[in-house]
């Protein structure tokens, strides 16, 4: 197992940007006779920021349990970079070889310091002897700093998660993240419940991260994804129905009638 992470890694690394990182591929998925998935096939490049789009029910969620090893498919392929098989990998296998999730509501550390959080997400060993007896090396300790710096969080190093308002944990959230060094994020539905304000911040966080990374952003608020999309996948029924920026993703009549409701 530790050979073949091994090759995985070696593979992703080799990533420039503008190359696939991601192939999902023919791919369906069905829950008691609903097809959930139904020949899904799209694809996404390294140091890009994809928009995905849909009603509840069109698929989003279920793609990403696919590509993060949650759900496995009835049919098709997912490949990561050049040729690493995602259906042969389980969920921490794909973590480690670079693809990170959000999920919609964040989950940190309450009673821990900021700072503590992006320490205990570092991709590192996480034996408990290990942790407890070990001191952060000067290139982790920067690691952590460029991360809050980037989060907007750095004045509060200090501040346990749990007293942190929403908009700042889930930014927290995303560095954590990050100290996981992913190539690929799944972010879901990172500004529902945000102030304007938390809105732009996150929009400044999310087009930065794509200029090293690729971003997948699952959301619903239009506005926000007009202002960081350069390209936006519409799902219905499982199925891509459109692709392309938002400009033309608002003129197809496909989407105006079944997303849009017009």
């Amino acid at each position: 197992m530790k050979l073949l992470r091994h090759e995985n890694e070696q593979n992703i690394g080799n990533l420039k940007i503008g190359d696939r990182i991601l192939l999902v591929d023919g791919v369906s998925v069905s829950f008691d006779g609903f097809k959930a998935l139904n020949n899904l096939s799209f694809s996404i490049n390294y140091g890009e920021l994809r928009c995905i789009i849909g009603a509840n029910g069109a698929g989003k969620s279920t793609m990403m349990d696919v590509v993060t090893g949650k759900t496995t498919p009835d049919e098709g392929e997912v490949i990561f970079g050049e040729a690493v098989n995602l259906l042969e990998l389980d969920e921490p296998s794909i973590s480690e070889i670079g693809i990170g999730r959000k999920f919609q509501k964040p989950t940190v550390f309450q009673n821990h310091s900021v700072f503590e959080n992006l320490e205990l997400a570092m991709k590192d060993d996480k034996r408990f002897f290990k942790t407890l007896f070990s001191k952060l090396r000067s290139e982790q300790k920067d690691k952590i700093e460029d991360t809050m710096k980037l989060i907007g969080l750095k004045e509060l190093y200090n501040m346990d998660a749990g007293i942190l308002s929403h908009g700042q944990k889930q930014w927290l959230e995303i560095g954590m993240l990050i100290m996981q060094e992913p190539k690929l994020l799944l972010v879901d539905e990172p500004v529902a419940g945000m102030t304007p304000q938390e809105v732009e911040k996150t929009a400044e966080i999310l087009t930065s991260l794509s200029k090293e990374n690729a971003v997948v952003v699952v959301e619903h608020d239009m506005e926000f994804i007009r202002s960081i999309a350069s390209k936006v996948t519409v799902l219905h029924e499982g199925s891509v129905l459109a692709e392309g920026n938002m400009d033309a993703i608002q003129n197809n009549e496909k989407v105006r009638k079944v997303y849009l409701g017009e």
